[in-house]
């Protein structure tokens, strides 16, 4: 493909600039690579909540 060669090529009808737009971009956003998802995180609050060991509700709420 030279330079002077377009990427696109209206072969019938005469699209608005904002047509093209609305092509090129969906083009675009095809082409990218699917992003994955960042990781969970789960907050300092959050995790305050759970127990540290196995039998921590117990112990925390137990009379020792």
């Amino acid at each position: 493909m030279s330079a002077e060669e377009p990427l696109i090529r209206v072969v019938r009808g005469t699209p608005t600039a904002e047509e093209l737009a609305a092509l090129v971009g969906a083009l675009v956003v095809r082409s990218r690579p699917a992003v994955t998802p960042a990781p969970k995180t789960v907050s300092a609050w959050a995790r305050s909540g759970r127990p540290a060991s196995p039998g921590g509700w117990r112990a925390a709420v137990l009379p020792r």
